[in-house]
């Protein structure tokens, strides 16, 4: 891959190293056409029948096929729409009711809060006495046995960029009868995944990372062909019925993959999408992975050169984490200001975690060494140490 030409399909600002793509994508130069498009000859002149006339209505399984090559789903297994906290809280509730006869959820410490929050609000409504059980992400495995209804996990931390080993732990929960969700929100876009190469059941995962959807972007759900035709949508949404149109009282699940559409799709953020495709089409995740693996490998060796006072956070195998690298420092909120206001943009995590995002279809080994030599400056001088760095904004 020339990764040199894919750079120059995305709008970077000038005087910006972009290392939180792992949070938010940059935005694809096409999405800029695509999208005033779809506003002006879409929208604007076809109104209403653009559902017809421009497609709209097949985008979310279209588009979603096109993910699919990435993630190693067979066509027509995935389907966009909705967030992903929504996707989560439909896998869920039809993984749980695959196994009635069982209690558990297990996930990880690490796992995104938000993962947890829909699976304790879901256990509360069902009131059914199902348990929500978290372990330390490398205990996941011994914690496995015949009592698990559901093991949920995220492969990707979204903290540490711990990667846990989805055929590893798929087969293990599989031997013990249950049933397997994959969050692959840190994955997608970053890594290969061979979503049916491992027998998983059920995954999700957002847009608006890696693959470059923009804010808010939709997220999107698979399904095994296995349980395609026999999940119970729990949330029965009037796409996902058989026949939509027809308007029955009566809810009908759709066919296959079509019944985990919940609400109308957002065509203007897919229109974003389909330009970022475009790109991904033709790019090779092997080849992006390992580009990822030779700029983290880079980023720690000269950060721990440099800055002394940060410890290493992520893995340091690069098989065991995904393509973004964390690093502690307690105050490290304040450090991270003051990247961003010299140009060099990664995020915080509370309590004490930086994280740097690795996207080489945009960045290279000299957007690495830019950014160490300026975070270097940074905590050599105690630049970071100013109250104007300490003042959290809402967003983090």
């Amino acid at each position: 891959m020339d990764f040199s030409a894919t750079k120059d399909l995305f709008h970077l600002p000038d005087g910006v190293i972009y290392l939180d793509g792992n949070s938010l994508g940059p935005l694809p130069k096409a999405a800029l056409n695509r999208v005033s498009e779809t506003i002006t000859d879409e929208w604007g002149e076809m109104l209403i029948t653009g559902w017809n006339k421009a497609g709209w209505m097949a985008k979310p399984t279209k588009l979603a096929d096109r993910i699919a090559r990435l993630i190693g789903a067979a066509p027509g297994t995935t389907v966009l729409g909705d967030t992903l906290s929504i996707k989560v809280y439909q896998a869920l509730a039809s993984a749980l009711e695959l196994r009635p006869d069982r209690k558990v959820i297990l996930s990880d410490t690490g796992n995104f809060p938000t993962d947890l929050y829909m699976a304790d609000g879901l256990i509360r409504s069902l009131n059914q006495g199902h348990v929500l059980k978290t372990v330390a992400p490398a205990d996941v495995a011994d914690h496995i046995n015949t009592d698990l209804a559901v093991l949920m996990l995220t492969q990707v931390d979204y903290a540490t960029g711990r990667k846990h080993d989805m055929a590893a732990l798929t087969k293990a929960a599989h031997d013990a009868g249950a049933v397997v969700i994959w969050d692959l929100a840190h994955s997608a876009g970053a890594l290969p995944v061979d979503l049916a190469g491992c027998d998983a059941d059920f995954a999700v995962g957002c847009t608006y990372k890696y693959l470059n959807s923009g804010p808010g972007g939709p997220a999107f759900i698979y399904v095994a062909p296995r349980h395609a035709d026999v999940v119970r949508p729990a949330l029965s949404g009037w796409l996902g019925h058989e026949a939509p149109f027809a308007f029955d009282p009566d809810y009908r699940a759709g066919a296959g993959i079509e019944r985990m559409r919940v609400g109308t799709p957002p065509i203007l953020q897919i229109a974003a999408l389909e330009a970022a495709m475009d790109i991904w089409d033709n790019a090779d995740i092997h080849q992006v992975r390992a580009k990822s693996i030779e700029l983290t490998e880079l980023f720690i060796k000269l950060v721990e050169q440099s800055c002394p006072d940060l410890t290493l956070a992520t893995p340091r195998d690069p098989q065991t984490r995904g393509s973004q690298v964390s690093f502690h420092f307690a105050d490290g909120y304040a450090v991270m200001q003051a990247l961003i206001a010299r140009g060099v943009i990664g995020d915080f995590r509370a309590p004490d975690i930086m994280r740097f995002g690795f996207t080489p279809l945009y960045i290279d080994e000299t957007d690495v060494r830019g950014a160490v030599d300026i975070l270097a400056d940074i905590m050599a001088t105690r630049q970071w140490d100013q109250p104007q760095f300490k003042t959290r904004s809402r967003v983090t």
